[in-house]
């Protein structure tokens, strides 16, 4: 199945009440599992490369590359996304590769700031049919979504959706990024709220920490796209560990690279079913 877009599947998961498994590709392995584990449920899948990961290959160009090729190649559909990405150029890059989504992040900017950037990359990447989601944390924080204890006002959101013409909105709802431990207590009024208020999809970010029932309810609440990264990390080092453990001379990567991947694939099966993405 081609790469498609990413408005074809979040507009359409939104549309349907279902959630969307977004997972971060650091390492082929990454992509290739993400991509057999969406396979495995017949669920669509996004692919995100991030602005920290094209900063620990030092160009966008191979991963990229390599994850869209992985993804022309999948029987399901998948969405190639930059994700988190405070480079103008990252994005101008990005989208003449070919992919297919955008997360600008201006967060950090004062509230005018964050509007005018966010709107010009808008603008460049709907000229180039490119689907973009965009981040709103506490007005005039520095901070951004994730400032602890940071939570969007739907008043807020509404505006920041309307001047900026976003198709995405990642909102602070009590999630957090890079947590190992799934224990972060979501806001789930606020959560429907904001999805009455808001004429775009909502953006979950950090779901590491978000155990699986509420992943499930925050779907229900109307969350559509949801971001998970160090959680599969956690499987894929775990893997890892057990065979190198297991097999202490080994020095063949292929030999535990592979039996972490079908980890990865696996958990990406489950979590889909999790997220109701099928």
């Amino acid at each position: 199945m081609p790469l498609v877009s990413g408005a074809e599947v979040v507009l359409g998961a939104a549309k349907a009440g279902k959630g969307v498994g977004a997972f971060n590709v650091i390492q082929l392995e990454h992509a290739t599992a993400l991509i057999a584990g969406a396979e495995q449920v017949g669920a669509p899948v996004i692919l995100q490369i991030s602005e920290n990961a094209v900063k620990y290959h030092g160009a966008l160009k191979p991963i990229g590359v390599a994850t869209l090729a992985a993804a022309s190649a999948s029987t399901v559909p998948v969405v190639v996304h930059l994700d988190h990405a405070m480079d103008r150029d990252l994005v101008t890059e990005a989208v003449s590769l070919g992919f297919t989504s955008v997360m600008f992040d201006a967060s950090k900017l004062e509230y005018a700031d964050n509007v005018a950037a966010t709107t010009e990359v808008t603008k460049f990447c709907h000229d180039h049919g490119v689907f973009v989601e965009a981040e709103i944390g506490e007005v005039g924080g520095k901070d951004g979504v994730h400032a602890p204890g940071a939570r969007t006002r739907p008043d807020e959101a509404l505006a920041f959706a309307e001047a900026t013409g976003v198709d995405a909105l990642a909102v602070a709802v009590g999630s957090s990024h890079a947590m190992t431990e799934r224990t972060a207590e979501l806001d789930f009024a606020l959560i429907a709220e904001l999805r009455a208020a808001v004429p775009v999809p909502l953006v979950l970010h950090g779901s590491s920490g978000v155990a699986d029932a509420d992943l499930t309810r925050a779907v229900e609440a109307g969350m559509t796209k949801v971001n998970i990264a160090t959680h599969l990390n956690n499987v894929f080092t775990a893997s890892v560990r057990e065979t190198l453990a297991a097999n202490p001379a080994l020095v063949d990567t292929r030999r535990y690279l592979g039996p972490a991947r079908t980890a990865v694939a696996a958990e990406v099966a489950r979590l889909l079913t999790i997220l109701k993405a099928v």
